[in-house]
């Protein structure tokens, strides 16, 4: 089993003592550091590689919203908080939860299955073959802890947002799943689907017009065919022109 590599973060001895003897019982977690300040947890995170993090909103100097929102890169993160009016703050920097102290060890138990579902899916991510299951007519994705199944004639195209995708459906509103780009391609059938951009993934089948290199779908979207792709799909337009 991959341990959950994680640090706590917070000003009161106490409760860092605390945060760090539930960490150490749940066997899933592997506790790296406990930080008394957020710059203590800066030089953690220069030197490790960490999964999550659990930290306190209220901190002197630096407070944790302050902290997590200076990161670049941002592990998994769950706010400890004696102060409920920081809740929606913290939902906005893409907490998974927020935990009100005092807390027992079961809210933090679910919080953290919360991280472990969470971290699940971006190992996934980087193992495509487990994450996604086809056939030439439809796929299985994992999309808010469930398993989705899309038809593939019903994609009209695929954006991707970082770690996650947008699939844009005719008959739904569009499904997001932590997946990259390059798992999609490699599932999807070449024939029906094809890259046009480093964020484009596109039906070929539903591509009804074309603008100066721009799929055209509606009056606000239009997808560019950037220059890495153009060659390949301006073979895609010569073989089915007719002039």
């Amino acid at each position: 089993m991959t341990k959950i590599k994680c640090i706590a973060i917070d000003d009161e001895p106490l409760a860092l003592q605390q945060i760090a003897a539930y960490i150490n019982k749940l066997p899933f977690l592997e506790l790296i550091a406990e930080c008394s300040s957020a710059f203590t947890a800066f030089e953690v995170l220069e030197k490790q590689d960490i999964d999550l993090m659990f930290v306190d909103i209220n901190m002197p100097d630096l407070n944790g919203l302050e902290f997590v929102k200076s990161l670049t890169q941002k592990p998994l993160l769950i706010f400890t908080t004696a102060y409920s009016e920081y809740a929606l703050e913290g939902f906005k920097v893409d907490a998974l939860d927020y935990l009100l102290k005092p807390f027992s060890f079961a809210e933090f138990s679910k919080a953290a299955s919360k991280a472990r579902s969470q971290f699940e899916l971006v190992q996934n991510a980087q193992n495509p073959s487990e994450k996604l299951e086809s056939n030439d007519d439809f796929l299985f994705i994992k999309s808010e802890y469930k398993l989705v199944r899309i038809n593939l004639n019903d994609i009209l195209y695929i954006e991707g947002m970082k770690e996650y995708v947008r699939i844009h459906l005719l008959s739904q509103k569009p499904i997001m799943t932590l997946l990259s780009m390059k798992a999609l391609e490699e599932k999807l059938p070449e024939e029906k689907f094809m890259r046009i951009h480093r964020s484009y993934i596109v039906n070929l089948e539903k591509v009804s017009t074309v603008e100066r290199l721009r799929i055209v779908y509606d009056d606000k979207t239009r997808l560019p065919v950037s220059d890495n792709y153009k060659e390949k799909f301006q073979e895609f337009l010569d073989k089915n022109f007719m002039g």
